[in-house]
């Protein structure tokens, strides 16, 4: 029963469709008709921009980070049932009921569960994401980088304790193997020198949105 109320949990957080409900109730569009075709932080923020954006990354976060946050306390002599919530969390993103199992690519929701499950190791994902997305500009290339150097940051800070961390080591190594094949076409157009950059992709945005309220002015 643990493992089954873990899982629950987890899925019913993790597949609350932030970015549609705020696109379909808030701006009237549907967000898997737009940009990149997919609910993640990313593609809110090249489609309605720089708040709506923001506002879906926490939300994505905290739908990953709670639910591990619940059974954590709920079951605190099981951990593997923490991990049971994570997985659900993460696979409620991308595969969420509410929008017929279609979802985003699990990264802000990765970040919130290991934020809940190894805090440290996720600060320094979270690190080298941010640096590589100041030097390429891709928020692909450091969603990629940061999920590939987490099971190394686990496994050095040894997080959850000895008994559990090559586990926990194991799991978001798994995780992170998922993240980089959801993202394979952003690889394919990074080595082909052709993946959008963060500042271009909103420098066309405004200069879309400047021009269509010029012509509407005429």
């Amino acid at each position: 029963m643990d493992y089954l109320y873990a899982i629950l949990t987890g899925y019913l957080c993790g597949s609350i469709p932030t970015a549609y409900w705020l696109g379909r109730f808030v701006y009237r569009l549907n967000i898997f008709e737009h940009g990149s075709r997919n609910m993640g932080a990313t593609n809110v923020f090249r489609v309605l921009g720089k708040k709506p954006g923001i506002i879906t990354l926490i939300i994505d976060i905290i739908k990953g980070m709670m639910p591990v946050l619940i059974i954590q306390q709920a079951i605190p002599d099981n951990p593997p049932a923490a991990f049971a919530a994570a997985a659900a969390a993460m696979i409620g993103h991308t595969l969420s009921f509410w929008v017929h199992f279609k979802g985003g690519k699990g990264v802000a929701t990765g970040l919130g569960v290991f934020l809940a499950l190894a805090m440290r190791a996720s600060l320094c994902s979270l690190l080298l994401f941010l640096i590589t997305l100041a030097i390429s500009g891709m928020v692909s290339l450091g969603s990629i980088l940061g999920a590939t150097a987490l099971p190394f940051f686990i496994y050095y800070f040894k997080e959850l304790g000895p008994v559990y961390s090559p586990y926990l080591t194991g799991f978001s190594a798994v995780v992170a193997a998922f993240i980089i094949f959801k993202h394979k076409a952003n690889i394919q157009r990074i080595l082909k020198g052709e993946e959008s950059r963060l500042g271009r992709i909103r420098a066309k945005a405004d200069k879309s949105g400047k021009e269509k309220d010029s012509e509407k002015e005429k």
